[in-house]
């Protein structure tokens, strides 16, 4: 059976068991096979030995023949096929190994595999098995306008089912699971995916292993021209549209979707194109603003690192904008640069004398510096009685292990003498005896 796309003989595939179950690995999907290569003369020339052979469809990890092969089988299935060598080596064949031109056998054994991996961090938690391949290459943006038909499953049983059409980072108002958000910027248009999604992406975030399963498909999604792809003109009206959208939601206090368009503003101003000198002011004035909200959006969500970037980001382009140079001292407020904070708030009045949010920022800066060092006063203070205390503590532990001299002047232990004592010293404890030289004669 020729399986190519082009059916043009270039692998054939002869069924030697049938696997289990209709479910076949696809593109993004880990595979783990056994396999055994020859060569058209019957020589092995490639055979998995003491694990499978594991690999993900797509990657180009093995030749296009093998890779195809895999795509058609199920689970526990065991098949042959022949590969074209445009489907294997080609005409350069592989070292001396294969021989150019060389046509390929390989009896493959598909012992498992595992769904995509569509997960931002790759760790499996979400992952998608497509039912229905999409068209076109093109994916929503991470603000996109979708359409889905959505069915909810639990132990193969539809308990839900709904069509909804929404902007990406809306979900949860329309009941929309942020996995699900994630995983539709990886859908094409018209695709239909099973998805499993681990509980911490789920509305109500679950800490546990236990999936839950959508199948979905996208119906519809609003796409924006690549910036490369526009003009000048165009790309300045895309940005003020994506400006607009972020105040619409800034002022919803859907912080995080108003930052998305603010950054998308930015990605459409930065693309290097011939301009003249007013869009040039135009385009300046616009990327100035796209970092000085998405400084305001960062403060609202207490992202104080990211606001202070940004900030930085504006002032780079104008030195001396208030706004930034504002929201830059907010944000050092934040990472408790108190000090640096201040001069912030202080430069705006060189520049706004009257500025009254300036006047009060400072004085918050003034009784959180005097705060802190009456904290760190106090720390110091219990910091070093404590100190103080265990020296006393242990010179007075060393003292008590001192013999008392004053009290045992002139006695000596047997074990301190170099001979016996006297019978004089005997009596006479407390006498010290001198030598000829003057010395004490027992000491």
């Amino acid at each position: 059976m020729d399986i190519t796309h082009n059916l043009d003989g270039g692998v054939l595939k002869e069924l030697s068991r049938n696997g289990i179950g209709t479910d076949k690995p696809h593109k993004g999907c880990r595979v783990y096979v056994n396999y055994t290569g020859t060569l058209s003369d019957g020589t092995v020339f490639d055979k998995t030995k003491d694990s499978p052979f594991q690999f993900t469809i797509g990657k180009d990890m093995t030749i296009k023949g093998f890779e195809l092969a895999v795509t058609t089988m199920n689970l526990d299935e065991i098949s042959i096929f022949r590969c074209h060598p445009d489907y294997a080596y080609g005409s350069d064949g592989f070292e001396k190994i294969i021989p150019p031109n060389s046509w390929l056998t390989f009896e493959i054994h598909l012992i498992k595999w595992s769904w995509e991996d569509i997960s931002r961090r790759k760790d499996g938690s979400i992952t998608r098995q497509i039912i229905e391949p999409g068209i076109n290459h093109a994916t929503p943006s991470s603000i996109s306008l979708v359409n889905i038909h959505l069915e909810q499953e639990q132990n193969g049983c539809v308990v839900d089912e709904k069509d909804v059409e929404f902007r990406l980072g809306e979900g949860k108002a329309f009941g929309i699971c942020p996995g699900i958000e994630i995983a539709l910027t990886k859908f094409k248009l018209k695709e239909k995916s099973r998805l499993f999604i681990h509980g911490k992406h789920s509305l109500e975030f679950k800490d546990d292993e236990i999936n839950e399963v959508y199948v979905i498909k996208l119906n519809f999604f609003e796409k924006f021209e690549d910036s490369w792809s526009l003009t000048s003109e165009d790309r300045i009206e895309q940005a003020k549209f994506f400006k607009q959208k972020g105040t619409d939601y800034y002022k919803l206090d859907n912080y995080k979707l108003a930052l998305k368009f603010y950054k998308k503003m930015i990605d459409y101003l930065n693309d290097d194109v011939s301009i003249n000198e007013d869009q040039m002011r135009e385009i300046k004035c616009l990327t100035v603003v796209s970092y000085l909200n998405s400084a305001l959006c960062n403060l609202k969500s207490n992202r104080h690192t990211q606001a202070k970037n940004d900030c930085e980001s504006a002032l780079r382009l104008e030195p001396t904008n208030i706004k930034a140079i504002f929201r830059k001292g907010e944000a050092l407020i934040g990472l408790h640069e108190l000090v640096a904070a201040k001069q912030c708030f202080e430069m705006v009045l060189q520049y706004e004398p009257n500025n009254r949010a300036a006047t009060a920022k400072i004085n918050e800066c003034v009784n959180k510096l005097k705060s802190q060092k009456k904290i760190e006063k106090s720390v110091y203070s219990n910091m070093f009685e404590k100190f103080a205390k265990r020296d006393t503590q242990k010179e007075e532990e060393f003292l008590s292990q001192q013999p008392d001299v004053m009290n045992t002047l002139g006695e000596w232990g047997d074990d301190e003498r170099e001979r016996a004592p006297t019978e004089f010293e005997k009596e006479n404890p407390n006498i010290l005896m001198l030598n000829t030289t003057g010395d004490f004669k027992n000491m």
